[in-house]
């Protein structure tokens, strides 16, 4: 499996996006995931999109990506955050 690469975006690219990517490093070293996360605003999104496989953001993303966005929410809410993880780990294993 190629190393994929994630941005992980929030509105100041500091807080939840903090929480969220501390989560994903996690989930990834459970499921034996080799990946480049990259913690970023969401304004930043579309200068790092080169190369990316995956946006997972607690924000509205309002653009197109060439890539998948998962909303990231539930990793602050704890709601539905078993399916979103699936959704993630979904994503990283195509």
């Amino acid at each position: 499996m190629t190393k994929k690469t994630i941005l992980v975006a929030c509105g100041a690219g500091i807080a939840t996006s903090t929480v969220v990517n501390e989560a994903l490093k996690n989930l990834c070293k459970e499921h034996k995931i080799d990946v480049n996360l990259i913690q970023c605003k969401i304004t930043e999104v579309s200068s790092l999109a080169d190369g990316a496989d995956l946006l997972v953001s607690t924000t509205i993303a309002n653009k197109e990506y060439p890539f998948p966005v998962i909303n990231a929410r539930a990793f602050l809410t704890g709601i539905g955050i078993e399916e979103v993880k699936q959704r993630i780990l979904a994503e990283l294993v195509k």
